[in-house]
């Protein structure tokens, strides 16, 4: 069972981890990251560089390891092609005999339009393929880079965190299986926004989204509202929202929302 959790070093990831990495933080060095790069020769896992080398990874090209995969694209690419060349890169692994795949990924802005929701889209993506084929994908951001609005959506997709943030996301979505997402946390009106994007990107990859509640603790008018909204951005999308508690249930009531008519059903 996946579980948000926020990670102190490298040492501490494990297959199925998917970790916002603020690569700008004191906490980690270079020397960090080597270290993580030379585990998978000790774990058996094939390591796979998305982004040129020497950026925020931190390391230099003639370091990594022979056997690894270096997968340089532009700033501007579509997230299918990047989350289809690191697949062929799992069954290829597994083909080899590694145990799977440690997945380093630069994030550098392209400051485009929708960038952001492209964003969330991929990384999704990526949580998915960790939970599913048990890959470690580290995801590396400078801070320096990148506004926060935009640090504060990527992070909520994240089930794990590195480095140093002043406060952490105050909720979390991730995978759980195929078209299945776990939320955990609290959804006001200050993540509401990051919230409803992270729906629309989750209803992209599917016309019908299961969403778990188990760990929200709450969620409120604001947080409704995004939710309702999300399931209706995309035509013939249905969002099922499987073990909220009384209290959400309650809400979600005397809101108005439990209709037939809506996208979103909040099941018992």
């Amino acid at each position: 069972m996946r579980a948000a959790r926020a990670l102190a070093t490298f040492d501490d990831v494990e297959p199925g981890d998917h970790v916002c990495w603020h690569s700008d933080s004191a906490v980690t060095s270079p020397a960090d990251v080597l270290a993580y790069v030379a585990d998978g020769a000790l774990y058996g896992d094939k390591i796979v560089v998305v982004g040129s080398t020497g950026a925020a990874s931190g390391l230099a090209r003639e370091v990594v390891p022979s056997a690894s995969v270096i997968l340089d694209f532009p700033r501007v690419t579509d997230p299918d092609t990047i989350l289809a060349a690191v697949r062929r890169e799992a069954r290829t692994a597994a083909r080899e005999g590694y145990r799977s795949v440690r997945v380093l990924a630069e994030r550098v802005p392209a400051a485009v339009p929708g960038e952001t929701e492209e964003l969330v889209l991929q990384e999704l993506r990526l949580d998915e393929f960790a939970s599913e084929s048990n890959a470690i994908v580290v995801c590396a951001f400078r801070r320096s880079q990148w506004d926060a609005p935009t640090l504060e959506h990527v992070a909520c997709v994240h089930p794990h965190e590195m480095g140093i943030r002043a406060e952490r996301p105050a909720f979390r979505m991730y995978s759980t299986g195929a078209d299945s997402w776990s939320v955990d946390g609290v959804i006001d009106s200050e993540c509401a926004h990051a919230f409803n994007v992270a729906v629309r990107a989750a209803t992209r990859c599917s016309p019908r989204v299961r969403l778990r509640f188990d760990t929200v603790e709450l969620i409120d008018a604001a947080g409704m509202h995004a939710l309702v909204d999300a399931a209706r951005h995309l035509p013939d999308r249905r969002v099922v929202v499987e073990g909220a508690n009384e209290t959400v249930r309650l809400c979600w009531e005397l809101a108005g929302y439990a209709s037939v008519a809506l996208p979103v059903v909040m099941a018992v």
